[in-house]
């Protein structure tokens, strides 16, 4: 059984890396010493952007784009990555996607590419970078971006919710599973981030109030990505199955909230 605390990370896929999240964990994984591979969905400028910075502090960057819902062929753009970067030490599944529609609204196709983007495609390719992981023998890091959805819904987020619900359970699952190969697995689940799916990159995060929110703000992409490489250095072995909540404390709001809402605006998408 490979020694988990002798973990030597020098290769890292992070998906759905070319902007906000995505993108601050594949600069801080190269700034930690490791080779990154980029994919992107639909921006190949964002992503090329992120492999620059990534060159910048010395490292390799190969990037591929990666459409999660193409669940026969997501595996195959893991293992082409990995190949080219010499193997996958730390696989960061970061790509996902967001709706806001009312459970009785919802149509099934919507509700299929969601569950397909964040959780299927999630299986599929946590699964192709763990099959690596295993074959080498040396051990690895398995994160996944979840959010703080994953523990509580959101109106108007049913299909959402589902996913990352299942996101997390999966994850704990691979904990139990891969940890006879000093393989661990866990979860980071973010509140409201300044990121494009919140309509707010390059925004400072620090200037917009959130009452609601013990800390007072959203948070920064960056401070999710210093997260994720704690998980993936040799300084997390002896953490996993494990969510991490990085929300500026908005989950333990829940019955504040609750008795200080004085309308019904909530029930609103």
């Amino acid at each position: 059984m490979p020694e988990t605390s002798n973990f030597a990370p020098t290769t890292a896929i992070v998906t759905g890396s070319d902007s906000g999240i995505g993108k601050a964990t594949a600069v801080a994984l190269a700034r930690a010493g490791m080779d990154v591979g980029v994919t992107w969905h639909s921006d190949k400028a964002g992503a090329e952007a992120t492999a620059e910075e990534i060159r910048g502090v010395g490292r390799k960057a190969v990037v591929r784009q990666l459409d999660t819902t193409e669940l026969r062929a997501a595996a195959g753009v893991i293992d082409g990555l990995a190949d080219e970067l010499g193997g996958v030490d730390v696989f960061v599944n970061n790509a996902g996607t967001g709706e806001g529609t009312r459970f009785l609204d919802l149509d099934i196709d919507s509700w299929m590419r969601t569950l397909d983007t964040n959780l299927n495609g999630a299986f599929v390719c946590l699964q192709a970078a763990a099959r690596r992981m295993v074959k080498a023998g040396n051990g690895g890091r398995l994160i996944a971006v979840s959010s703080v959805h994953e523990f509580q819904p959101r109106v108007g987020s049913s299909a959402y919710d589902a996913s990352k619900h299942g996101l997390g359970g999966l994850m704990k699952t691979l904990a139990l599973e891969l940890g006879a190969h000093g393989i661990t697995a866990n979860t980071v689940a973010p509140g409201e981030i300044a990121t494009p799916m919140t309509g707010q990159e390059d925004q400072d995060p620090t200037m917009t109030e959130r009452p609601g929110v013990p800390l007072g703000r959203p948070g920064n992409a960056w401070e999710i990505a210093d997260v994720i490489a704690f998980l993936a250095s040799p300084a997390s072995s002896y953490v996993t199955g494990a969510a991490w909540v990085v929300d500026g404390g908005m989950l333990q709001m829940g019955p504040q909230a609750g008795s200080h809402i004085t309308s019904n605006d909530w029930r609103e998408v």
